[in-house]
């Protein structure tokens, strides 16, 4: 997400720089933007943008290992990792001290407590932390849902805001609460799918289509699980599950087997995996028809 973030920060006018904690995973995150599935070379192609505009935000696009050199001078900071608590909270400890005075401080987390995640700031800099979290793929979907926690100032909602209208998507403001609400209400019906599923109710694909062809929606469960990635999905879960103690978000049994054998989500979002549920289960998927 981070390195698909960064293409819509670049994309939209904004310097980005890019940090991660091996070079290797900097070039990987660059060969996304360039040549991923949603990436500046792919839009190119479906002239949805020009080679020149395309050419201009890669160069926007600098990168480093070195968090210090990353924050020098940041205005805006947006954290895109891995969906664990302990690690969150460090980065904003470090960065809160590297960026800029008064810089916005903001997480993409899907399912943590925004407020759990600033416990280790000052009450200055907790007031500049919210959450924005984009949907994948960012570069396509046009929601971001703005996290405001008791502490966030009105003054960095309305940044935030500002930012992801530059952006050309559609900010929506949430209090602090796990999940949030798009996810809460999305991970509540995956659930409830998995359930159907697990008791052979119906297959993967039946279920999906009664969500597309029933309530509109663009992509049923299990295919969405698919190009979210089952393993980012599982991740989601536990973290919510972990926040709530809620039964409905304990992970369901047929996604930690997919995700255990190495059913990743769908091969041509998620490069190395074996596939997904319709993979696994040998079916076509129907956005495929």
């Amino acid at each position: 997400m981070g390195a698909q973030i960064s293409q819509v920060f670049a994309l939209s006018g904004f310097d980005v720089s890019a940090y991660d904690v091996t070079e290797d995973r900097l070039s990987n995150g660059l060969g996304l933007i360039k040549s991923g599935k949603y990436g500046l070379e792919a839009s190119v192609a479906k002239s949805r943008i020009s080679r020149e505009t395309a050419d201009i935000a890669f160069s926007r696009i600098s990168t480093t290992i070195s968090l210090e050199k990353a924050l020098d001078h940041a205005q805006f900071v947006l954290e895109a990792a891995v969906e664990e608590l302990k690690v969150k909270q460090e980065i904003f400890r470090k960065a809160s001290k590297l960026a800029s005075s008064g810089a916005v401080l903001a997480s993409n987390t899907s399912t943590l407590s925004i407020s759990r995640i600033g416990e280790r700031l000052t009450p200055d800099e907790r007031s500049r932390l919210a959450g924005m979290h984009f949907f994948n793929p960012p570069q396509i979907m046009k929601l971001v849902e703005v996290v405001r926690t008791k502490k966030t100032s009105t003054d960095v909602i309305s940044q935030i805001q500002t930012v992801v209208s530059t952006m050309g998507k559609t900010p929506i403001v949430v209090l602090d609460y796990p999940g949030f609400v798009a996810n809460r209400i999305g991970i509540s019906v995956f659930a409830e799918a998995s359930e159907l599923l697990e008791k052979g109710i119906a297959n993967v694909r039946d279920i999906d289509l009664s969500m597309k062809l029933g309530y509109g929606y663009p992509m049923g469960p299990f295919e969405l699980g698919d190009l979210v990635g089952l393993d980012a999905r599982l991740r989601n879960m536990k973290a919510l599950y972990a926040e709530t103690r809620d039964r409905r978000f304990y992970p369901p049994k047929i996604l930690k087997r997919l995700v255990a054998e190495g059913y990743l989500g769908d091969p041509k979002a998620k490069p190395g995996s074996k596939g997904g549920y319709y993979e696994y289960y040998g079916l076509k998927r129907p956005s495929q028809e």
